[in-house]
């Protein structure tokens, strides 16, 4: 059994990204635990920074829970999220709880700030994590840097509309459902994402994405991911043999553009 943690800015974001394959991780046997820095407190019109906040952890830890997986929150501040060092130390904190082993986090570029920020955050984090002195709270120092993979950004794309290619895929399709059951836990979404980025139906939005992904690999739905192996972060394909017949190599010419 590997420890698996997927760490990302809000709640919706990890199920929208990489939910299939947590699920499909989980289905075989292995400890997944997902996070959020934030508990997305801004992401409503209707109701006030709190009670939004305790309505979307609410909803993210239901989506947990139906691939048998433990939610935390960061507790960090909707658009507040910054690489500093009291943040780093949430972060770390977080990665130790889950005992991770993987990490699987945002893209490095993205479309929202608090993604990018996290993206970073993880990544020093994932460093901190086996340093015994970097105090954060109960949690025990790792023993090791665990492997850290980065997320699609949303849509597949950076801020100037660069194609975001992933290194490798996985094949969604068999979790598909239960992908979609963890999104549609996020209803408090319904309205907000579709004031906010013009989407009126963030489930079908999320399938149009993972078809199209999906077009990049051959298959009928996939999710992309990307491997951090700079020194002297694991350089080993740890997700990918976990992975198994699921793993999905880029088409030779793969398509660089969305169409």
């Amino acid at each position: 059994m590997t420890a698996i943690l997927a760490i990302h800015a809000h709640p919706d974001d990890i199920e929208t990204l990489g939910a299939g394959t947590l699920a499909l991780l989980a289905g075989a046997g292995h400890q997944v635990r997902i996070a959020t820095v934030t508990g997305g407190d801004l992401g409503s019109a209707a109701t006030p920074p709190d009670e939004t906040s305790r309505i979307r952890q609410a909803e993210a830890a239901r989506a947990a829970a139906l691939i048998g997986a433990q939610y935390r929150c960061g507790g960090v501040p909707d658009l507040g999220v910054f690489n500093d060092d009291p943040t780093r130390r949430i972060v770390t904190e977080l990665i130790r709880w889950a005992g991770a082993e993987v990490v699987i986090t945002a893209s490095p570029a993205d479309y929202h700030p608090d993604h990018e920020a996290v993206s970073q955050l993880v990544r020093d984090a994932c460093f901190a994590a086996s340093v015994p002195n970097y105090r954060t709270g109960e949690a025990p120092p790792l023993a090791a840097i665990p492997h850290l993979y980065f997320m699609d950004p949303i849509g597949g794309r950076d801020r100037q509309g660069a194609w975001t290619v992933p290194d490798f895929g996985a094949d969604v399709a068999a979790a598909f459902e239960t992908k979609r059951a963890m999104l549609a836990c996020h209803v408090s979404q319904d309205s907000w994402v579709a004031r906010q980025h013009d989407i009126p139906d963030h489930l079908a939005s999320m399938e149009a994405w993972t078809r199209r992904r999906g077009r990049d690999f051959g298959a009928d739905l996939a999710e992309g991911f990307r491997q951090y192996r700079h020194h002297p972060y694991p350089r080993t394909p740890l997700l990918q043999e976990l992975l198994g017949e699921r793993l999905l190599a880029p088409l030779a010419q793969a398509p660089r553009a969305a169409s």
